[in-house]
């Protein structure tokens, strides 16, 4: 035994003169030696434990430092677990952590946490250092410290580098904060005004516009209206330019008529002579007001007899719209965009105001622009129309748009013909984007692809910050709800025994799980699973607008699953076929390879181009989920008049004797027992007699006697109603306001 000691000892004084010999090594710069490994036996001998004085020079330096690497990762250890100083009694956590780290994080032992534990449903014995724990228990035991929680990961959302496009590094989804600072007006160059013609639908904007370009758009168009905006460039005689966006009228694209106000300098508002002011036409009055957007007044259809501009005018003075005649300063022009009448007059108003507006830009520098609107082509892929504001568009440029970019691969007019470039004031359709930006979107340019996909990615990881922040805020929501009712439950069983309290919790479970796949059997029966497919973005947020103002779930409920741009697809078939759903397609086509293949898998399809024939066909197919409604038909009424009983067997039966004032008794019917305007009884005769007569029917005016399938007593003045159940079919109570 004092032998051991004694070489231990021994073995501690030689590694100590080994690591005095390293430091004299190092010291005379003999750190660029060969080191050679230890090979280090599982059995090591006695001789090489207790004589390293024998060992070769390579050996001794590298097991002192060995040791010394040992002795330096344990004071590592140490410093890593020292406890983390807390700043103003906040703790950072995060959704899963271990006993440990919390401990650490808190500046706490781990005994202080297996304390706070004793508070929460957790069985102590089954927790180890390293066990993981639930967001709602860390914050508990935080709480009952005494501190502060925060999320750590909003930490890490400051930490991270803005690398957003533009001057302001701000990423803004709705429109236009990130522009560069204004322009030098020295550089600034004249550009063509941007026109929005907004009106009422069927006012006669498309064609206006059609007589202005002379085309044939309008004639190509469903019931004359425009289901998505277009722009235009006009050329005048004279040599001036104007772009003209054209903007559907209907109801449903509110928002599209919005957008178009927000990149336009002037607004033609057209109203038909013999209309007057309408719905959208007050609504476009106010995008106007909202856009600060001058307003020309265009009185369409003064060809007709029962035209009457003055009554127009007169009317908009009660939107604050004052004429020029009035006192006011909107230009009115009466027109015929039919036959042509005054178009040059309404184009050189146009160019009038835009010269008062003084309307340049810079047209060098990085481009910026709009995107008014953006739909998927089979061969060039995502494409959008666009207005240039600033800078030159060219081939090559590298665009970012929301939260996709584009290397800018062809150019094209309003007529499809390849551009070489685009200035301010310009329409243009972009070809190259990575996927289709949505309508509104603002268009920057950036140096390279490299810096578009930091933009993208510094976009996207934003919006899904704010999400998982909005989700969190949920989560949190429900599992305090979840807390106080598991509370309220703990509370309602703490008079019971353990056994008792086992007992109940049991039959409550046993009754959910029985009752939940009938609930979700009944659920997906009365569900509705949409599929939308519309040709451009701005169609498709049309639909889904009217689809948002859906509101009777307890009737039957709305689902959309997919909705996107293009044609329908194999793969809109077979989300049709996993939720059971209708394809509804917006002037968009399905080629006979897919209506076939629908027709096999039982998928309706259903395609339409004109907004409301959709609403429609949408509504007929929410009625068809519809349960039919029982309706009863009354087919005759009696009185009772007097009562008596027949003895059939041992049972003696009530008979009413009964005189029918109304219809006519078949005693085939169903029937039911009033009394004093209650129904006691329903169901059939089980006799039906005139005089001592049985009888199938009973006739205004004519008495007879009867007995009801049930015992029941008579009492004179009773009414005995005959009636018919009919099934029909219910009709949704949705209005989707048109």
């Amino acid at each position: 035994m004092n032998r051991g000691l004694l070489l231990r000892f021994e073995n501690l004084l030689q590694l100590h003169g080994a690591c005095q010999q390293l430091r004299a090594l190092s010291s005379r710069k003999v750190c660029g030696a060969q080191w050679k490994p230890v090979q280090l036996s599982a059995h090591p001998t006695v001789s090489l434990l207790l004589h390293p004085q024998l060992w070769p020079k390579d050996r001794l330096i590298s097991a002192a430092l060995s040791q010394c690497r040992h002795l330096a990762t344990k004071e590592e250890t140490k410093k890593k677990q020292k406890k983390v100083p807390l700043l103003r009694g906040e703790v950072e956590i995060r959704q899963k952590m271990t006993v440990e780290e919390l401990a650490r994080a808190m500046g706490k032992d781990i005994d202080h946490v297996y304390e706070a534990l004793l508070y929460t449903d957790i069985d102590l014995d089954s927790v180890e250092p390293d066990s993981i724990l639930r967001e709602d228990h860390i914050k508990m035991i935080v709480q009952k410290s005494g501190m502060k929680y925060k999320s750590a990961k909003l930490k890490e959302e400051k930490e991270r580098k803005n690398t957003d496009a533009g001057f302001f590094g701000i990423y803004n989804p709705h429109f236009c904060s990130n522009s560069r600072p204004p322009a030098d007006p020295a550089v600034l160059t004249p550009r063509p005004p941007v026109v929005t013609i907004l009106g009422h639908v069927d006012h006669g904007k498309t064609t206006l516009l059609d007589s202005l370009r002379k085309t044939q758009v309008a004639s190509m168009e469903a019931g004359g209206i425009t289901q998505h905006i277009g722009a235009f460039i006009v050329h005048m005689p004279s040599g001036e330019k104007i772009t003209f966006l054209d903007t559907p009228g209907h109801a449903a694209f509110s928002a599209m008529r919005a957008r178009g106000t927000n990149v336009t300098d002037i607004v033609i508002l057209v109203v038909a002579a013999e209309d007057g002011v309408m719905q959208q036409t007050i609504e476009s009055i106010q995008h106007a007001k909202n856009a600060g957007v001058p307003l020309i007044l265009a009185i369409n259809k003064c060809d007709k007899p029962e035209a009457d501009p003055e009554r127009v005018k007169k009317e908009l003075l009660a939107h604050d719209v004052v004429c020029e005649e009035f006192g006011g300063d909107v230009q009115a022009v009466n027109i015929s965009a039919l036959k042509g009448e005054n178009l040059m007059v309404l184009a050189e108003a146009t160019v009038a105001l835009a010269e008062m507006l003084e309307l340049k830009a810079d047209a060098t520098g990085l481009v910026e622009g709009t995107v008014i609107e953006s739909r998927k082509d089979r061969g060039k892929g995502p494409l959008t129309t666009a207005i240039i504001q600033r800078g030159t568009l060219k081939k090559g440029c590298v665009l970012v748009a929301g939260k996709t970019w584009a290397k800018v691969r062809f150019l094209f007019d309003e007529n499809g013909k390849p551009m070489d470039a685009a200035s301010p004031g310009t329409p243009v359709e972009i070809m190259g984007w990575k996927e289709s930006p949505s309508a509104g979107d603002e268009i920057l340019e950036v140096e390279s692809e490299q810096r578009a996909q930091e933009v993208v990615a510094w976009r996207t990881y934003i919006e899904q910050q704010e999400k998982m922040k909005k989700d969190l805020e949920v989560i949190e929501a429900k599992q305090k709800e979840h807390r106080l009712e598991y509370e309220k439950k703990q509370q309602k069983l703490a008079h019971l025994t353990w056994r008792q309290r086992k007992a109940v919790l049991y039959k409550a479970n046993k009754h959910l799980m029985f009752s939940r796949p009938k609930e979700r059997t009944e659920v997906d029966e009365n569900t509705l699973s949409l599929i939308v497919k519309g040709d451009v973005d701005g169609s498709v947020e049309a639909i889904l607008n009217i689809l948002d103002s859906y509101d009777c779930e307890d009737e039957c409920k709305l689902d959309i699953v997919y909705f996107g741009m293009g044609d329908i697809t194999e793969n809109d078939i077979s989300l049709a076929e996993a939720f059971n759903g209708v394809i509804f397609g917006f002037s968009v086509k399905a080629n006979p390879s897919i209506k076939k293949l629908a027709d096999k898998k039982g998928i309706k399809i259903k395609l339409h181009n004109i907004i409301y024939k959709l609403i429609e066909d949408l509504k007929d197919e929410l009625n068809s989920r519809l349960p039919p409604a029982v309706v009863e038909t009354t087919i005759g009424e009696a009185s009772v008049l007097d009562t008596f009983s027949v003895t059939v067997g041992k049972n003696k039966i009530p008979v009413a004797g009964c005189r029918v004032h109304k219809g006519l008794l078949d005693r085939k019917m169903k029937f039911k027992l009033i009394r004093n305007r209650d129904v006691i009884w329903k169901g059939c005769l089980s006799s039906l007699k005139h005089h001592k007569d049985d009888v199938q029917v009973i006739k205004t005016g004519m008495d007879c006697g009867l007995s009801l399938d049930k015992n029941l007593e008579f009492n004179i003045g009773d009414e005995i109603i005959c009636y018919e159940e009919k099934e029909v079919q219910q009709t949704t109570s949705w209005d989707p306001g048109f």
